[in-house]
């Protein structure tokens, strides 16, 4: 959750009076009223809809949603449902040249050219806060994502993103009055003090640079002061986004080029050139060239029965073509198409939410179901908490991880052989690299801790959650993991076996009859429950923890919780 500033003056000027019914509607479109003061308005924006973290955005949305037309500036064309944006295509040198230095530091890149604005503060404001909510919730603290913004007037096309050795990069960075490497940046800069370990380990260092080659920004951590500072005097942006992601960096850049074409600017595209292509593996075309921002709608079906059965609404397709296009896609026969900023829509039920937001929650009536039956929890959840209570009382931190995984991550990083990558469940169709079941949750504790290398040790966590396997028909399990690292056999048995003394069941822990994957031999041990294996324990083999990036030793143990609830049913 964001919190965004609005201005209440701009607010009730161009959308309506803030009162007592507009706080109710701005709440029903699924953004909360935080506080309202004699300047500002906050409201509560969710992480699925990071199109709406600036003004522009926000008002475009909630415009559409209350019915009212929005006042066009050059940047928009007046359209009923989706807006839709002018974009020109590249002039003259429109260029950035992506150099195969940067392949396996910071691969990628979307960028843009908006001119005609007419900065004041607030918009200047707006941009800030827009930039660095983006930051923070979609950029995850820029680690996958950072964002620049640069005077145009100030810079020679084209630009070539490459990567030097840090004593090689030397430009004065923003809100600064004296010269740095790259590596005084990282040490004495407040911004590159703060984002150092998102280039620690690296020998070279990501650099935009201009056609007089002069530094532009050193991602993800600062701007030059020379060529990065906007100003009320800035009538033309160049806007780029760097990262590791190509789609993400692209709905983050048509984020933001909407926002200013909302402000009147006018989007000019780039051309991104690959220095090499296994830069940009995914573009096929001759030369590995890649046109951005790119603001093609998405099409995708939506059925009217399955709205109406999940929603238990009786919708005719009249009905679903307005409830739609409140919520600003365009409709036409059973499909939709999705506004290139938009980044929350995966699924069919994705879109259902939102004609269900549009026709209001507060107009659902309630019914209660024709059933007789006294509810309870469920067994099962009531030892499952018991679990997670002993665990969290040794100092553990529980996490929970998505069902979907990637097959690298199940199969590639756990070095588990060819032949054995078998009877996993993949999803058709799927938005993103998560495409199939996971097997286990082993993988996904060693992803977490790869994921926290930076953070304090020691760490201990361990998750309760389904796993999957495809047998003649898929099936589904409960597992319980634990990982401490730094940690060895004898700390994790500990762990094991105080757990299950406190439930008041026995185990024994057996040498494994064949060697275990992932495992130190010797240092690997079977769970057994009257006699049947239900899990593993032991200390991750060093091979495993190199593909993960991991510098500690870690033990681990997992087990299939269903023996376990035989014995407390």
């Amino acid at each position: 959750m964001a919190i965004v500033n609005l201005n209440k003056k701009q607010f009730e000027k161009e959308i309506g009076k803030l009162d007592e019914k507009m706080q109710d509607r701005i709440a029903m479109f699924g953004t909360p009223v935080e506080e309202i003061t004699n300047d500002e308005l906050q409201i509560e924006v969710f992480p699925n809809r990071p199109d709406l973290l600036s003004y522009q955005g926000f008002k475009r949305s909630f415009l559409a949603f209350l019915g009212k037309k929005t006042k066009l500036l050059q940047g928009g064309v007046p359209h009923k449902g989706a807006k839709k944006y002018k974009i020109n295509k590249p002039e003259k040198n429109y260029k950035v040249y992506i150099d195969s230095s940067v392949k396996n530091i910071r691969p990628y890149t979307a960028c843009a050219i908006v001119k005609k604005l007419k900065l004041n503060d607030n918009k200047i404001k707006e941009l800030i806060e827009i930039q660095e909510k983006l930051h923070i919730t979609v950029g995850r603290k820029r680690k996958k994502v950072a964002i620049g913004i640069y005077p145009l007037e100030k810079i020679k096309l084209p630009i070539t993103f490459k990567a030097l050795e840090p004593d090689k990069i030397r430009f004065t960075p923003l809100e600064s009055n004296r010269e740095m490497s790259g590596l005084e940046i990282l040490q004495r800069h407040p911004a590159g003090k703060e984002y150092a370990h998102l280039l620690a380990g690296k020998e070279k260092f990501p650099i935009f640079i201009d056609g007089d080659k002069n530094i532009l920004s050193m991602p993800p951590i600062i701007n030059s002061q020379l060529t990065g500072k906007i100003t009320e005097k800035t009538k033309e942006v160049f806007v780029e986004c760097s990262g590791f992601d190509f789609e993400i960096l692209s709905k983050c850049l048509n984020i933001l080029v909407t926002s200013l074409a909302d402000m009147g600017g006018k989007i000019y595209q780039m051309e991104i050139k690959g220095g090499h292509r296994s830069v940009y593996p995914k573009v096929r075309n001759s030369g590995a060239k890649k046109i951005t921002p790119d603001l093609t709608t998405e099409k995708m079906k939506i059925s009217l029965t399955n709205t109406n059965k999940l929603l238990g609404l009786n919708l005719n397709e009249k009905k679903l073509k307005q409830l739609i296009e409140k919520m600003g896609y365009n409709y036409n026969k059973g499909t939709i198409e999705i506004p290139a900023w938009r980044t929350d829509i995966l699924h069919e039920v994705d879109l259902i939410e939102d004609v269900a937001i549009a026709y209001g929650y507060e107009n659902f009536v309630p019914e209660i179901p024709e059933i007789s039956t006294i509810g309870e929890e469920n067994p099962r959840e009531t030892i499952k908490r018991k679990f997670s209570e002993i665990l969290a009382g040794i100092g553990m931190l529980e996490i929970s991880n998505y069902h979907l995984t990637i097959k690298k991550d199940q199969f590639t990083k756990m070095q588990i052989p060819k032949k054995q990558e078998k009877d996993f469940i993949e999803m058709e169709e799927s938005k993103t690299e998560y495409s199939i079941l996971r097997k286990d949750l082993t993988h996904y504790l060693l992803k977490i801790l790869s994921e926290n290398i930076d953070s304090e040790y020691p760490q201990k966590i361990f998750e309760i959650g389904k796993v999957f396997k495809l047998d003649e028909n898929i099936s589904e399990t409960e597992n319980l993991a634990a990982a401490f690292t730094p940690g060895n056999f004898t700390e994790i048995k500990q762990a094991l076996e105080y757990l299950f003394k406190m439930i008041n069941v026995e185990i024994k822990i057996a040498e494994p009859e064949k060697s275990l994957l992932h495992f130190v031999d010797g240092r690997v041990a079977e769970i057994i429950i009257n006699d049947k294996k239900i899990g593993f324990i032991g200390e991750i083999h060093p091979k495993i923890l190199k593909n993960w990036r991991i510098r500690m030793p870690v033990a681990l143990f997992e087990i299939n919780l269903e023996e376990v609830f035989k014995k407390l049913e």
